[in-house]
């Protein structure tokens, strides 16, 4: 089915939604420029920053809170009692990369080089002979931020010539602690080097730098691909395709003040690694929020319990679209296809959360919004992956699905979806929050 033939006039978002896409994956290059610049969107949208340590009101409106690299933000209409439900779009801002590592000063046979930490589970031979760039954040003296982009060639990896492995081509086999460490120059090690040029660039003396939270980027911008521009590639579409269209429908459906809900953004950090961080969905930071957004309308326990009863939460990650050369790894019966509207995930031992109500509420939304969508299970001789779907729903007790856009090279420095699927997303996502 066509998505542009399935697409009502009155959609809110077309193929200007994926131009929009590219910009923020390459203006995000870490968790912590993924929650500056969905800050910064719903500020020019109205929203208004609250900080955890203040006491919070009862008012109306868009608020937002966040910490690290993880962002929640909500819209409170007028009508909204104590005990109104919530919909939530979750989704995750980090991404499988290299990051630096406490002491980053090493160098070996004239060669100066970073040390990096594998994180998360990504592709390593996709980080090979690729131009990088480094970014984060730095912790400063005084427990202020500093962000930091360094978008231009700066590291590589670099790959053994094969005339010195000549098996290469048969099975790749990476050392995560000997083969990955990339180079960044050439001459003797000074420890303090990187510390002091990355400070320089953020602006600040490299004495007040006191922490640091680094990681390798690659700099190649997003692109359009194919004959007739109907794939896009770029870097951490898992899971920031999530993230944006989440802010982008939140923003579309604050707009509207007969809301039977409260629609809600929870961008988490750290689910590529377990998610068992306090910026994480298996932290207190979601139920903590929409606890707190309860009482300070005027509510009591009873009215906390009443809203998580009736709250739904879309758990948004990219999922595995058909490879064309490896297809006998999918499931038989189910290939999810690029621009073919987002996927509903299902996995029967709970790695997602859906159900057959989730699918019901997932359809439903879709066919509001005029989108296609395809359904996505495991080969059962394949290990199937998980999100934040079922540890919301387990750690919150309320209703969560599990859906996404499909996409193949997922944890590739480089990934790649279909053209037409971030704004289908979208779409989806403004008919779920809108109820």
């Amino acid at each position: 089915m066509s998505s542009a033939a399935s697409r009502p006039a009155s959609a809110p978002f077309g193929p200007g939604h994926t131009d929009d896409l590219m910009s923020f994956l390459a203006a995000s290059p870490s968790p912590y420029h993924a929650v500056a610049n969905t800050a910064d969107r719903l500020e020019k949208a109205g929203f208004r920053r609250v900080e955890e340590t203040a006491a919070w009101d009862g008012t109306s409106g868009g608020k937002f809170v966040t910490r690290g690299g993880a962002i929640i933000a909500w819209y409170v209409p007028e009508s909204a009692a104590p005990h109104t439900p919530y919909r939530i779009v979750g989704a995750h801002t980090d991404s499988p990369n290299l990051r630096v590592k406490p002491r980053p000063d090493m160098g070996s046979q004239g060669w100066r080089q970073v040390a990096v930490e594998i994180y998360g589970g990504t592709l390593l031979n996709t980080w090979l002979d690729r131009d990088l760039g480094l970014a984060g954040r730095l912790t400063l003296r005084d427990g202020s931020h500093r962000l930091v982009d360094v978008d231009r060639p700066l590291l590589r990896v670099p790959q053994l010539a094969i005339h010195l492995d000549r098996s290469a081509n048969d099975g790749l086999k990476l050392d995560r602690q000997r083969h990955m460490q990339p180079v960044w120059g050439t001459g003797e090690v000074h420890e303090g080097d990187l510390v002091e040029f990355v400070a320089g660039e953020a602006g600040v003396d490299a004495e007040d730098v006191a922490g640091w939270d680094l990681m390798v980027h690659a700099v190649e911008a997003p692109a359009y691909l194919g004959r007739d521009r109907e794939l896009v590639a770029g870097p951490r579409m898992d899971n920031l395709i999530s993230v944006h269209a989440g802010v982008a429908a939140l923003i579309e459906a604050a707009g509207r003040e007969d809301l039977p809900y409260i629609p809600v953004l929870a961008a988490f950090d750290h689910e590529e690694n377990g998610s068992e961080a306090d910026t994480g969905a298996q932290g207190p930071l979601l139920g903590t929020v929409l606890e707190r957004s309860v009482y300070a309308r005027g509510g009591g326990y009873e009215d906390r319990a009443r809203a998580f009863a009736g709250t739904v939460c879309l758990s948004s990650d990219t999922g595995h679209a058909v490879h064309p050369n490896y297809a006998e790894r999918h499931d038989p019966t189910h290939h999810p296809r690029v621009n073919g509207g987002p996927i509903l995930k299902v996995n029967v031992n709970q790695r997602y959360a859906t159900d057959g109500t989730g699918r019901a509420l997932f359809a439903a939304a879709c066919e509001k919004a005029g989108v296609p969508w395809q359904s996505f299970v495991s080969n059962n001789d394949m290990p199937c992956g998980t999100t934040i779907g079922p540890i919301t729903a387990a750690r919150h007790g309320i209703t969560t699905v599990d859906i996404g856009v499909a996409i193949l090279s997922m944890h590739s420095a480089r990934e790649l979806c279909g053209a037409e699927d971030p704004y289908l997303l979208a779409n989806a996502l403004v008919a779920f929050l809108e109820g």
